[in-house]
């Protein structure tokens, strides 16, 4: 019974979303988009599609996200959002973390990539146009995503925060005491592949479109060097997401290292009560705020 009200809700929803997209102005990107994916479809192998593709979204998503926080740096009126403004970005600390990810990228995630082929083969996904899902349904899909790869990093980042086997893998991430976006996948290559195995969970569960794969790697990395880019800048869109954990919540997991395990939603360390000290550490600003605004 439970179900099948579950299911109602779902289509009533799904309808009410249609209904009021039937009313929403074409989009003018439309057309030259399906023009571009048809063209690709007509000119390179469903592997070429699947294993390049996919590094070129990942690579030049990945870089140009983490423009914005690098060109921070230079900006004086951007110093006041920055989180821990005693700990400025150094070019030797940006050096040595792009030439991690390089390696990162090239060395473990690539023979990753190169396994995307073959699992949209097994699965029968397909690439066509007209089997692309609605935007809303994409969107949707990507939330789901996010939910079950919050839930995976959650406890196993936390597990890697044991002190048996911290110093060996998750060290090497906590390099940076004050992060910056370009270091959301500076890691130990075991905790690439540990963490990273949440990621492809939600994709086994909702992927019917190779679409899917791509556009859950935009907003996995949008995601993660927003939490990483170590400034608190207003109006930031990813706010509107519910319970978002945004900068602040992550940069105090680098300050801190104790609680603030989660990568998107604030949900399981409420749960567990391992934002605590977050939010011991939020009250005695606010107090030390007010003692600052009667003093002056």
């Amino acid at each position: 019974m439970a179900t099948n009200n579950s299911v109602n809700i779902l289509n009533s929803a799904y309808l009410a979303v249609e209904y009021i997209d039937s009313f929403l102005p074409d989009n003018p990107l439309q057309q030259p988009f399906k023009n571009a994916w048809n063209y690709m479809l007509d000119n390179y192998t469903k592997f070429q599609i699947a294993t390049w593709g996919s590094l070129i979204v990942h690579e030049v998503s990945y870089f140009l996200l983490c423009v914005p926080g690098f060109v921070f740096q230079f900006i004086p009126y951007m110093r006041k959002y920055k989180i821990q403004q005693d700990k400025p970005e150094t070019w030797e600390k940006q050096w040595k973390c792009f030439k991690t990810l390089l390696f990162n990228h090239f060395f473990i995630q690539l023979p990753l990539i190169c396994g995307t082929y073959y699992f949209t083969e097994y699965f029968n996904i397909p690439y066509e146009w007209e089997e692309m899902p609605r935007w809303y349904v994409l969107v949707a899909q990507c939330f789901g995503c996010a939910v079950i790869e919050d839930a995976w990093h959650y406890f196993l980042h936390r597990l890697l925060h044991h002190k048996r086997i911290y110093k060996y893998i998750h060290k090497v991430h906590h390099e940076f005491v004050s992060p910056f976006g370009m270091q959301a996948e500076y890691a130990h290559p075991l905790e690439t592949l540990i963490l990273g195995t949440g990621f492809f969970i939600g994709i086994v569960v909702f992927c019917n479109h190779v679409i899917l794969l791509w556009a859950w790697v935009i907003c996995r990395l949008m995601e993660t060097i927003d939490v990483h880019s170590g400034y608190d800048v207003p109006l930031n869109p990813l706010h509107l997401v519910p319970f978002y954990a945004g900068a602040r919540f992550h940069d105090f997991h680098h300050m801190n290292f104790i609680g603030n395990y989660a990568s998107t939603f604030t949900w399981w360390d409420r749960i567990f009560g391992t934002d605590s000290q977050f939010i011991a550490y939020k009250e005695k600003e606010k107090k030390q705020q007010l003692i600052t605004k009667k003093k002056a």
